[in-house]
């Protein structure tokens, strides 16, 4: 028996005018979500525990089977794992993205154009973030480049305290009341001001701007904590298990939990991503000895805080088409038994263009025997069945379930 855990990062939503009063799910033609939902167990899930916010980090460790309550120690925490960072138990970690931000004089009265600086390309990003290592370095803190748009600063023998704000949660809005507070907040505040001094006269930027597209202009910091501590999947479910993802948040919550963790070329961690070679890494982890893998796709959620329904109808279709349908039918031929769990961690409505706590619709199809389920797979149809799994960790549970 071979498991899967196909997860669009933030694929619920809520119905979209510009869809026909449709959700994305609704809208989209996904011929395998929908077929196998007729034989699934379908329902909703509360992914996101009481009084957190509604973050991929805790959603993600919540459905790979980890409840957030006992692990959870801080978004970048787990990114500075997947970076290669080795964090003493009192350093402090800080996402770090770099932004597009309104070009006011006074940096405190600039609002969030873009919090991933145009889906800002690696490279480009390196060579930014190794002009502001000197800053970094003279304010106490390391700086470490990761993905596009997202990096990581690392305080030695810190404290936590700091009150910071997602940058997707701002879109559109002045970033005045939005500042760091608490812990460093000062610092942090005076620290991005003086990088964005820098960046704007950059030669990266300058070509960006030259170029038509958003300019790298500022850093913010959010996700603040602590090093990790997990239990091994393996030790907790008894199966070898395996991530395939582009994004270094859920590099790091593999790695913490001893999974084998692939990002195959090609998968970006944004809109535009290889989803047919994520499709091939899944097949070929289980093929090389996992029990179960763990498919993280990004596109979604990007899309959701893009505000832009018509591409997140498309994400939900590649997923279905190069990742679901490629993974079922590769299994189906070589007469494997398997059983499948589709959901998102989270909503991310294009409406608000940021996360939200609604439990998610989800469904887990068995090869071997079929169940009553439901019409189609949407937030609908998940939530006429009347299942409710109160806790994330649930949904594992019922993929491993003998």
């Amino acid at each position: 028996m071979k498991y899967i855990v196909v997860l669009g990062d933030g694929m619920a939503d809520y119905k979209v005018p510009e869809l026909g009063g449709r959700t994305p799910l609704e809208a989209a033609d996904k011929p395998y979500m929908d077929a196998l939902a007729k034989k699934s167990v379908v329902g909703m899930a509360q992914t996101i525990p009481l009084g957190m916010p509604p973050g991929s980090d805790a959603a993600n460790m919540s459905v790979m089977g980890f409840a957030p309550a006992r692990y959870y120690s801080g978004r970048s925490p787990l990114e500075a794992v997947a970076m290669g960072i080795e964090l003493g138990s009192h350093d402090v970690t800080y996402r770090t993205n770099l932004v597009t931000l309104s070009d006011e004089a006074e940096f405190s009265s600039r609002s969030m154009v873009d919090y991933s600086a145009g889906e800002i390309t690696s490279d480009e990003a390196r060579q930014l973030i190794k002009a502001l290592q000197p800053l970094f370095a003279s304010n106490g803190l390391e700086l470490h480049a990761g993905i596009s748009y997202r990096h990581c600063a690392v305080r030695r023998g810190g404290e936590t305290g700091a009150l910071l704000t997602p940058p997707h949660d701002i879109s559109g809005k002045p970033i005045s009341v939005h500042l760091p507070k608490g812990s460093y907040g000062v610092e942090l505040t005076a620290l991005m001001a003086e990088a964005a001094d820098i960046l704007q006269a950059h030669p990266v930027n300058q070509a960006r701007i030259a170029a038509g597209r958003h300019p790298a202009n500022s850093v913010w910091f959010w996700g603040e904590g602590t090093r990790p501590s997990f239990a091994a999947f393996e030790e907790l479910y008894g199966k070898k298990a395996g991530v395939v993802c582009a994004v270094d948040l859920i590099r790091g919550l593999g790695l913490c939990a001893g999974m084998r963790v692939r990002t195959p070329k090609g998968a970006t961690g944004g809109m535009v991503t290889d989803y047919r070679a994520k499709g091939e890494a899944a097949l070929q982890l289980l093929k090389d000895g996992c029990d179960l893998v763990y498919v993280h796709i990004e596109a979604p959620d990007e899309c959701g805080h893009q505000g832009n329904p018509t591409a997140k109808v498309a994400a939900i279709e590649a997923i279905d088409r190069d990742i679901l349908g490629y993974l079922t039918d590769a299994l189906g031929a070589a007469g494997e038994d398997y059983r499948v769990l589709v959901c998102p961690d989270h909503p991310t409505p294009v409406s608000i263009r940021t996360h939200t706590a609604e439990p998610i619709p989800f469904m887990v199809y068995d090869s071997r025997k079929a169940a009553d389920g439901a019409t189609r797979y949407t937030e609908d149809e998940a939530a006429k069945t009347g299942l409710l799994l109160p806790e994330g960790p649930m949904l594992m549970r019922l993929v491993l379930e003998q």
